[in-house]
């Protein structure tokens, strides 16, 4: 059962009146804050603890799906902003007495700690809290555990100062990208669901697919793929597009389980995709202290792989169930649904311009987020408006506007939102409406952006912990005299160890664990840094496919109605590309452009194309005809091959692969002829 109550599952106006306001004001401080800088870094982030916390006592109940207490809610929530309050009023005071906490700096301390653990439970249940309760209870008493392992002693005092003031723990980097970059990119995403970008989504992937053989599997994944360029949950992207593409699938022959893993394994997949990566880009770029567009650069080409390989799946099992499309006058007209929403689509193009040309993610977010306010307002102003010359006239207009704000800087850009809000609000037909959705969508925003939140303020008790105790030195330790034998080996049990800490955890508290675990570990084995990490994040986006969790899974599981194991193997079953990729990447890392040639990368990519295309035969068991165990096998052989960069293993690949193939081939024209020839 999910753990999100129905209050959060509803619109804002569902919601109490001061619930809603509450969110609202969430949003403004965070876009003043964002635009403005009116306050420190160490505010920001309290602030941002504060109303998160708040949020959360005010929507999840205590347990189950029933209604808060609105009491225990109010009382918590208070405590909540009452901490927040003090690390801004007594900011000053608590960097010159930083390392000596008074009586007060204590109970502040210890109650957001606590306040921090129940929020968590109440938004993800028990998963994440246990992991960092551990790490919690190794800081207090790692000092009795013998041999490596084992850490001087520390006080409770220096426990509760190191999670609780300063930048180390509850207040580190997680909780600043999480205020600043996540924040604007949630919302960017809620404005963009308000205003119709989904349905656009959706339309243009059932206008390219949707007739074609397999096609309601293939629109799951081409919708999937269009969502993670905005979303930054791939949970989320189930429960969304999934409500549509999997009883589709299931309509046109597919089976429950397979509709369920193709669409926890393509949403999954979209956390993957550039610009946003599930935000986890973000964190990542001020982690290892990268240009962001060099993140975008590693990841684009392992998600054409991913996407291909799910595609590709898709393609094989629906050779295989002899599979339809849609019949093509079902299915809308893709060009049609640009021409109506193209508007939708300025401000997207505009932010991956912003963050490829090198521009910080706070100054794409905050130009991306307002970029999209000012097409929806101007959207309703231009449907008012008599006549095509004079909207044409007044898109340019608001165009040269728009880019002589974005030329002064984010102030102006938000002044010309004002204007255009009154110009709405003033409006009797199209105005009103698109105002009111603009508001919910703020609200709407704050409240999907809690997860990610509480998330990322729970995993700084890890981070406290691990800069506290050096336990990260010792597990990298452990890994690196595996590795001097085997880099294989370490890979391995990085993978297991990454698919184990993210079990049932969201994908951004999963990367920062796991990057603070393992990766140091991988660049000590001589790992490109960026490598090291993209590894690490991969296997920590594939935990949520891989049982006895598979959170992805279980999501798909109610729309299915599937049982979510066996929608686990299927997903397993259909990413098993995805599980290659990142081992693929290290041995050669061109894959992700790190280094090499030219003509080196084309090679790899050539390769991994052909490995996915025989793993994908040996995984469904059909191409041209069914094949025999004896036949996957080779080819999966041949695959496996491939992806080794050790010497002679591409030629015996190659060679291997063109032997599988062509018996197959054989075999598949003998079937046919078969079939064809007449009857005695």
């Amino acid at each position: 059962m999910s753990n999100q109550p129905l209050l959060a599952r509803t619109e804002p106006t569902d919601w109490p009146r001061i619930l809603f306001f509450i969110a609202l004001a969430f949003s403004v401080f965070q876009i003043a804050t964002a635009g403005f800088h009116l306050v420190s870094s160490q505010v920001l982030r309290a602030m941002h603890v504060g109303f998160a916390l708040l949020l959360t006592f005010l929507i999840f109940p205590l347990r189950g799906d029933g209604k808060p207490n609105p009491v225990l809610a109010w009382v918590l929530g208070a405590l909540a902003m009452a901490g927040a309050a003090y690390q801004w009023i007594f900011e000053g005071d608590l960097i010159q007495r930083s390392g000596t906490l008074t009586p007060a700096d204590m109970v502040i301390g210890v109650v957001t700690i606590v306040l921090v653990f129940e929020a968590a439970r109440r938004v993800m249940g028990w998963g994440l809290p246990i992991i960092c309760l551990l790490f919690l209870l190794y800081a207090m008493f790692g000092e009795y555990i013998p041999g490596a392992m084992g850490h001087r002693p520390f006080g409770f005092d220096q426990i509760v100062n190191q999670l609780s003031f300063g930048t180390e723990g509850l207040y580190g980097t997680p909780t600043y990208v999480s205020a600043t970059y996540i924040f604007l990119f949630v919302l960017f995403g809620a404005f963009l669901e308000q205003s119709g970008m989904i349905q656009l989504f959706t339309d243009f992937a059932m206008g390219l697919f949707g007739h074609r053989r397999g096609g309601p599997a293939k629109v799951a994944v081409a919708s999937s793929a269009f969502m993670g360029t905005i979303s930054g949950s791939g949970v989320a992207n189930v429960v969304t597009t999934g409500q549509f593409t999997i009883p589709l699938m299931k309509r046109f022959g597919y089976g429950s389980a397979f509709a369920g893993g193709v669409e926890a394994a393509s949403s999954m997949g979209s956390q993957l995709m550039p610009p946003v990566m599930g935000a986890v880009a973000f964190i990542m770029a001020e982690t290892i202290n990268v240009a962001y567009v060099e993140i975008v650069k590693a990841a684009i080409i392992p998600a054409a792989l991913y996407f291909a390989a799910i595609y590709w799946m898709v393609q094989l099992e629906a050779n295989r169930s002899d599979l339809r499309g849609l019949p093509k006058d079902q299915c809308p007209n893709p060009w049609a649904a640009i021409r109506l929403r193209w508007y939708l689509l300025i401000p997207l193009a505009v932010l991956v311009g912003l963050l490829m040309t090198g521009r910080t993610p706070m100054l794409a977010g905050t130009i991306g987020l307002a970029l999209t306010v000012l097409v929806i307002l101007g959207s309703a102003i231009a449907l008012n408006l008599k006549g095509m010359p004079l909207r044409v006239a007044f898109w340019i207009a608001l165009g040269l506007i728009a880019a002589l704000a974005l030329k002064l800087g984010n102030g102006p850009i938000f002044i010309v939102l004002a204007v255009l809000a009154v110009a709405c609000f003033m409006l009797k037909t199209h105005g009103r409406e698109t105002l009111r959705l603009s508001v919910l969508a703020l609200a709407n925003g704050a409240r999907q952006a809690l997860p990610v939140a509480v998330a990322c303020i729970l995993v700084g008790v890890i981070i406290g912990v691990v800069s506290l105790t050096g336990i990260a030195s010792t597990f990298a330790g452990f890994v690196i005299d595996v590795g001097r034998n085997s880099l294989l080996l370490s890979l391995v049990l990085t993978m297991v160890t990454c698919l184990v800490l993210g079990m049932g955890i969201p994908s951004i508290p999963n990367y920062i664990i796991t990057s603070s675990i393992a990766a140091p570990a991988l660049l000590a084995l001589g790992v490109p840094l960026l490598v090291s990490h993209m590894f690490v994040f991969y296997f920590g986006i594939l935990a949520d496919l891989t049982p006895p969790v598979a959170l992805a899974c279980f999501a798909a599981a109610p729309i299915a109605r599937e049982s979510g194991l066996k929608i686990s193997f299927w997903a397993i079953r259909i990413v098993l590309a995805g599980f290659v990729l990142p081992f693929m990447a290290v041995y050669t890392p061109a894959l992700m452009l790190q280094g090499g040639t030219v003509i080196g990368t084309v090679y790899v990519i050539f390769k991994a194309v052909v490995a996915i295309g025989l793993w994908g035969i040996a995984g469904i068991g059909y191409w041209r005809v069914a094949s025999p165990l004896w036949e996957r096998l080779l080819m999966a052989a041949a695959g496996a091959l491939l992806v080794t960069a050790l010497p002679i293993t591409d030629e015996l690949g190659f060679a291997v692969a063109v032997a599988a193939v062509a018996i197959h081939l054989v075999r598949a024209r003998r079937a046919h002829a078969a079939t064809a020839a007449p009857v005695a």
